[in-house]
């Protein structure tokens, strides 16, 4: 005689020692409808089944994505949900048999949702019978269906997923690191291995200032052993080539990395798998595209990605078409004007997650509505902290100095304007010979007064402020900028006029002394975005500027107390943020020299030593300078 038992949360049939599932319709027509589906079963509540209440109302069922923090994966479970509220989790079996038994009383789901959610599994290629086909990218898929799917989504999250990778062990390092992290440092370096372990992808979208080359070495270090793995490429805008090589020589040596550029480079694959990182520019990686696609990449890196925003660019369809078995983007500014920005990016990242770019624009209008739908999408696949998240990590100011190369076109000029200098002056250079060599490495328009607008707007250094002072504008945040010459300070205020919403002035020698209060009060008191740029001199002595949370150095000061002394009109009491101190420096140039001897006079003056400004070092320095050239490095 076959009887009704409980077995976990559902209702069976036993005969004997057999069991046999029961679907909600065979228990609702067996027991509610007496009208047995098998033979020997008797009609009505018997056995187990004679303990339940039987609802009339179904309950409602969820997929729900959340972390599993012994595994350190995503796990997949399902919730019941009743009609007065009343939540609990459900076994794979009872959601298959679409029906649940839940403190004593007996409810079946929806019609048609168990096959709805089967079908969302089979359709995202999860397999729930087997753990190990949970992939992210599999999980991911669900989230993307899901969305536009009425039955799940108000209960689908994945936000947790972005925690998965920080249930690491607190000791936990990357090896081979000449650096202390800061703990947030540490959460995305967890983060980047996680989605490198999975060959997915990730956007690390950081806010300037928080080290975001400093967590993607971190990760690269970790994975340049592994067997197999053909090495980094990480293609970034030419002008920081050279910072790219200077930061992995300092955080991490035992990483061999290329510099691929110029026109002494390789075009043969095998020397390029020589290296743990190879490292381009934009305009390089396009031009080189049939010889780096020879090379499957263990990882392609996209430093400053916004430069793949438009998705109809030539330079972003060849950067695209990298072999790479993990995507990484690297950008403080994801969205710049459109959200046509954010799935060019993503597209790279994960092709084909956000669908095809004419689907996207027909689904996601410019509006926050569609941005609020959008982002429970790319969450996942973002990690983005803002400064003021992660504070207390940080100290109260942070010095980076940004080291820049001139392009190619340039360092030729630059090298023209040296030998003119070497053969006016030879010997007897002094201080002033190398007046010429700074000004150019502010901007060449101030040696030749006929360069174009347009052409002005090419500069390498000019380019990365602009970029810079983007990034910060699009925080609503304020920033000063030191240059010691007028026509650069017009140059760098005219930046602002791209920003309606912007204030910017300068306040130098042309100013005079009664109207540079008035105009910080101003500054200070401006609702938005703005940039104060100042001469070091006229702005470096009884000023405070604590509205600007960021210093930029547009070029670097031969006398070290000037530029500590201009750096400080912001970093003062009174600042409640941390202050960013950047040094924008040319390498192979006058400037890389002026650090050098910024970095030895300050080491001096930190060790109590007294007379450091002798004449016969600043002479050895002046003669450095005039023999150090950007080509002898190409």
């Amino acid at each position: 005689m076959k009887n009704w038992i409980i077995s976990g949360d559902v209702l069976e049939v036993a005969d004997g020692d057999t069991r046999i599932l029961a679907s909600a319709d065979q228990v609702y027509a067996s027991i509610i409808d007496q009208n047995p589906v098998w033979d020997d079963l008797l009609p009505g509540k018997i056995g187990d089944a004679a303990s339940l209440t039987f609802s009339r109302y179904p309950v409602d069922l969820a997929v729900v994505l959340s972390a599993d923090p012994d595994e350190n994966q995503p796990r997949l479970t399902f919730e019941a949900q009743t009609q007065s509220g009343q939540q609990f989790p459900l076994t794979w079996k009872a959601v298959q048999l679409g029906h649940v038994v839940h403190q004593g009383t007996w409810y079946r789901s929806f019609a048609g949702a168990t096959d709805a959610i089967v079908a969302l599994l089979e359709k995202a290629g999860m397999d729930v019978s087997d753990s190990k086909s949970h992939t992210l990218r599999g999980y991911l898929e669900l989230k993307k269906i899901a969305i536009a799917d009425e039955l799940v989504i108000d209960r689908l999250s994945v936000d947790t997923l972005r925690q998965l990778p920080f249930q690491h062990a607190s000791g936990s390092r990357p090896k081979s690191i000449e650096a202390t992290l800061y703990p947030y440092q540490i959460q995305g370096w967890h983060w980047l291995r996680y989605v490198m372990q999975n060959q997915l992808g990730g956007l690390l979208a950081d806010e300037m200032g928080l080290g975001k080359t400093l967590q993607i070495i971190s990760a690269i270090s970790d994975t340049s052993d592994e067997k197999g793995a053909a090495g980094a490429l990480v293609i970034a805008p030419g002008s920081l080539l050279e910072n790219w090589i200077r930061e992995i020589m300092k955080f991490c040596p035992r990483l061999k990395a290329l510099k691929h550029h110029g026109t002494m480079r390789t075009g043969t694959p095998i020397d390029l798998k020589e290296f743990d990182v190879v490292i381009t520019s934009y305009e390089t990686a396009s031009r080189d595209l049939s010889l780096l696609k020879m090379i499957e990449w263990n990882v392609v890196i996209l430093d400053e990605a916004q430069q793949i925003r438009n998705p109809k660019a030539r330079r972003t369809k060849a950067i695209k078409e990298m072999k790479r078995k993990v995507s990484l983007a690297v950008t403080g500014t994801p969205v710049e004007n459109r959200l046509i920005d954010l799935w060019s990016i993503m597209d790279f990242v994960v092709p084909g997650y956000l669908g095809d770019l004419k689907a996207f624009e027909n689904q996601y209008t410019e509006d926050l509505g569609a941005a609020a739908t959008l982002e429970p999408l790319v969450s996942p696949l973002m990690l983005r902290r803002k400064v003021a998240d992660v504070a207390e990590d940080l100290p109260d100011r942070i010095d980076i100095p940004e080291i820049l190369e001139l392009s190619e076109e340039e360092a030729m000029a630059y090298e023209d304007v040296r030998k003119e200098i070497l053969e006016q002056y030879g010997p007897s250079a002094a201080l002033v010979s190398l007046t010429k060599l700074r000004q150019f490495c502010a901007h060449p328009v101030i040696l030749d007064q006929d360069i174009s607008y347009w052409e002005h707007l090419k500069f390498s250094k000019y380019i990365r402020l602009k970029e810079l002072l983007t990034e910060i504008f699009s925080r609503h945040e304020k920033a000063l900028v030191f240059t010691s010459y007028t026509a650069m300070a017009d140059l760098i205020e005219g930046i602002a006029l791209d920003d309606p919403n912007a204030m910017a002035a300068t306040l130098d020698g042309r100013l005079n002394i009664e109207g540079r209060q008035p105009l910080i009060d101003r500054f200070t008191d401006h609702k938005g975005p703005a940039v104060l740029v100042l001469n070091p001199r006229a702005g470096g002595a009884g000023l405070n500027i604590t509205a600007a949370n960021h210093v930029i150095h547009y070029n670097p000061e031969w006398n070290p107390a000037l530029e500590d002394q201009a750096s400080a009109r912001a970093y003062r009491r009174g600042q409640e943020r941390p202050v960013t101190v950047r040094r924008l420096i040319f390498s192979g140039t006058v400037e890389e020299v002026i650090d050098e001897r910024l970095s030895r006079k300050r080491e001096l003056t930190d060790a109590a030593i007294v007379g450091v400004e002798g004449k016969k070092e600043d002479y050895a320095d002046i003669v450095a300078a005039l023999e150090r050239s950007p080509l002898s490095k190409r």
